[in-house]
């Protein structure tokens, strides 16, 4: 996560003709609004299922050191291209340096990154579409639903997105992400390529099994925001929680498919405006620059 936010006004437009918070609702659109919240960084693991990237860094206690994010390249999703690209990026964070990824960049949170870092999310309904935002550097996606990838589709930021129901899991599927400098599968630094192909199925938990969740994974990874957390989460654990898997398929950089969850509970954590200054890492000097300023006033 960044820091510096800029207390500003909350995102209000976003707010207006939302249930009340932990209200149900018979719409399942309207049940996925949120707003939802965690505390840990990176992708859960599925028992049973190829594993997405850990950090080979650990604390005395077991969990991840989240100030030295070392990718395991020896995971055999891995093609070699990719193994060593994770093993150079962990090369430069053992030197205390933060190499530049999405979050450190000001680029977008693409999918499956998205669901590797951000801690908030709200999924608003339209005509024919859904709007999904996110707290971090105020992050925007846009899913056509009930529709088709373009037959010639130009690779864009954040991807086609198309979703459509099966009952009530809302599934996205994301293609024609576009590569750029920086941008990663994970926070562990696996290129995006072309080849990328992204599978998310939305679906409402038990809220006490989401709890769980939640709770297992931030003692293997660590809680951000520490014992407080930085996102405020509700402790009733009758409203439900979010569960979020995502596959993800790039034989480029993969030598198989596989898939995590990312799991989010009812927050009532005020949504702030943030400003993120391009280009602030020098990724050769090692170090921030200057935030970026003009010579003379514009008014």
């Amino acid at each position: 996560m960044r820091a510096g936010y800029i207390p500003a006004a909350a995102l209000c437009a976003v707010c207006i003709g939302l249930p009340a918070f932990g209200a149900e609702t018979a719409d399942p659109a309207e049940a996925f609004l949120g707003p939802w919240g965690r505390n840990a960084f990176n992708f859960e693991p599925i028992p049973g299922q190829p594993a997405p990237l850990t950090n080979l860094n650990r604390l005395p206690d077991g969990s991840a050191d989240a100030g030295q994010l070392v990718g395991d390249y020896n995971n055999p999703i891995l093609k070699p291209a990719a193994a060593e690209t994770v093993r150079k990026q962990g090369e430069i964070s053992k030197t205390g340096r933060a190499y530049p990824d999405p979050s450190n960049h000001c680029g977008p949170y693409q999918p499956p990154f998205t669901y590797a870092m951000q801690l908030g999310i709200r999924i608003l309904p339209g005509k024919d579409h859904l709007t999904m935002i996110y707290n971090q550097d105020d992050q925007i996606r846009r899913v056509r639903m009930n529709t088709a990838h373009p037959r010639n589709l130009k690779p864009s930021p954040m991807g086609d997105s198309v979703g459509h129901w099966e009952g009530d899991t809302l599934i996205v599927d994301t293609v024609g992400v576009q590569s750029f400098p920086f941008s990663m599968v994970d926070r562990y630094g696996v290129p995006v390529t072309d080849s990328l192909h992204v599978v998310e199925r939305y679906r409402l938990i038990d809220g006490t099994t989401a709890k769980q969740a939640q709770d297992a994974f931030e003692r293997s990874e660590g809680r951000v925001g520490g014992a407080p957390g930085a996102m405020v989460l509700d402790p009733n654990t009758s409203v439900k929680g979010l569960q979020v898997q995502i596959s993800v398929e790039d034989p480029k950089m993969f030598t198989t498919a596989w898939s995590a969850t990312s799991t989010y509970r009812r927050t009532p954590t005020p949504w702030l405006e943030q400003v993120c200054a391009e280009d602030d890492y020098d990724a050769i000097e090692g170090k921030t620059r200057d935030i970026p300023h003009a010579k003379s006033r514009d008014f």
